[in-house]
């Protein structure tokens, strides 16, 4: 019996053991790749210069990227898939508003400074869904012995990249006028005087190379005349001169009415939605269709036509050279990611207005408590049957969309709207940088309860 219990005992500690290497393994593959592109980039090295980061960026964001999601996407889905997977996008919402209540309590407990609150409730709401969700899951089916069984990668591959359309339409509507600048925030910078307007580009222009390159190559492109002005804030308080050429005063307009009520809030609905439309026409909409959303999006529907996709994947098809050829470049997408990922780290954190105990708050919130309420939610899902069934890839990408740290992308649209810059980036390196042990953790426990 005591035989019998030792053995028992001892098999307990060796799948610890192995369940541990097993979450471990695949980011210490990661941290080896980023430590490989921080002494590349550091300061004192410099073997490669940041020109060359940036250059690397945009091939990620243009081809090595796209073509891993063509390739994968592409002969995974199906009408049927398309219909199974619909808890995919859904989560990345639930995500993001379960995290925003995160970032609101956050507020609430450390006080940031009050230019600063929008700013700590998205760096809290908003992870990485794309790139190092995909560096992930391609070091963790890297191994021949992993727990999702041989088709690993491209199930993987699909499941991540059918939750980046959502996140990208959520970060060029949602998370562009959340991070405009706050009104009196803006106007002090206007009254400071022309030392200040002096100071404030190239305080942008120390965070702005890797950081802002990493996943939006060509940002410089993308800025307008509104984007760094509190836009929303001016067209609806109607103090700013975009608003008064735009939209008619409704006092005017309802001249010689003064005594019918009724007739200016008829008068006064339509400046409303007229509001509403000079709002969206100064959305970045277009920026949606980038190169690895086009990529989603032509995969799908490449992927739902039998007949088309017949034609495009397999190895009798009659394209079948091209999509092996962006199967090669695919190849180099997880390494490039990373070593971009060094090469920011390299830059260091700037300086921060936003507070020790507020970044701390923010660092906890993301990292530590909202993985714990991603178990949950994932959990009561898949309860309520909703989820694809017996399919241990698709909890644990559900499971990865509240356990990355927030998204680089943050930092480009800081860039874009003047807001918070140096802030931005020295949350993202502090929460890099701690991420490598919290998803060491949370790595362990999804495989232990997967």
């Amino acid at each position: 019996m005591s035989r019998y219990l030792t053995e028992i005992y001892n098999d307990n500690i060796k799948s610890r053991e192995e369940d541990i290497v097993d979450a471990v393994f695949p980011l210490l593959k990661l941290l080896s790749l980023t430590l490989f592109g921080l002494v590349l980039a550091h300061k004192n090295v410099q073997i490669i210069p940041k020109e060359t980061f940036k250059l690397l960026s945009k091939l990620v964001f243009v081809l090595f990227l796209p073509c891993l999601i063509f390739t994968q996407l592409g002969k995974s889905i199906t009408v049927a898939n398309f219909t199974s997977w619909w808890f995919i996008p859904v989560n990345v919402l639930i995500s993001t508003v379960v995290g925003c209540i995160l970032g609101f309590l956050v507020v609430i407990i450390c006080r940031p400074p009050p230019e600063l609150t929008r700013f700590t409730i998205i760096m809290t709401a908003f992870g990485n869904t794309g790139n190092l969700h995909l560096a992930i899951v391609g070091t963790v089916c890297h191994n021949e012995d992993n727990p999702f069984g041989p088709d690993c990668h491209n199930r993987g591959v699909s499941y991540a990249s059918f939750a980046q359309w959502v996140a990208v339409i959520l970060v060029y509507t949602f998370v562009y006028h959340m991070m405009e600048p706050p009104l009196q925030y803006y106007e002090i910078l206007e009254q400071g005087g022309q030392n200040d307007e002096q100071e404030q580009p190239q305080s942008a222009d120390i965070s702005r190379p890797l950081l802002v390159e990493a996943e939006w190559p060509g940002i410089e492109d993308k800025e307008t005349e509104h984007s760094k002005t509190p836009f929303i804030a001016n067209v609806f308080k109607s103090i700013s001169n975009v608003s008064e050429m735009t939209l008619p005063d409704v006092e005017n307009a309802s001249k010689g009415n003064t005594d019918s009520p009724k007739s200016i809030r008829c008068l006064a609905a339509p400046r409303v939605v007229r509001k509403i439309k000079v709002v969206a026409e100064h959305t970045p909409i277009r920026s949606i269709l980038q190169p690895p959303t086009a990529a989603s999006l032509l995969a799908i529907i490449i992927g739902m036509i039998p007949q088309v996709k017949a034609f495009v994947f397999g190895s009798d098809a009659p394209l079948a050279f091209i999509t092996d050829s962006f199967g090669i470049l695919a190849g180099a997408m997880v390494p490039s990611v990373m070593l971009i990922l060094g090469g920011m780290l390299a830059e260091g954190p700037n300086k921060s207005r936003l507070g020790l105990r507020t970044m701390i708050g923010i660092i906890v919130a993301r990292l530590l408590v909202l993985p714990l309420l991603g178990i949950g939610i994932v959990a009561l899902a898949d309860k309520l049957h909703i989820l694809v069934h017996d399919d241990k890839m698709f909890r644990f990408v559900l499971l990865l969309q509240y356990t990355t740290p927030s998204a680089i992308l943050l930092g480009a649209i800081a860039s874009l709207r003047g807001y918070a810059v140096s802030e931005s980036s020295a949350l993202l390196f502090w929460q890099h940088l701690f991420a490598l042990f919290s998803l060491s953790l949370y790595l362990v426990i999804y495989f232990k309860l997967l």
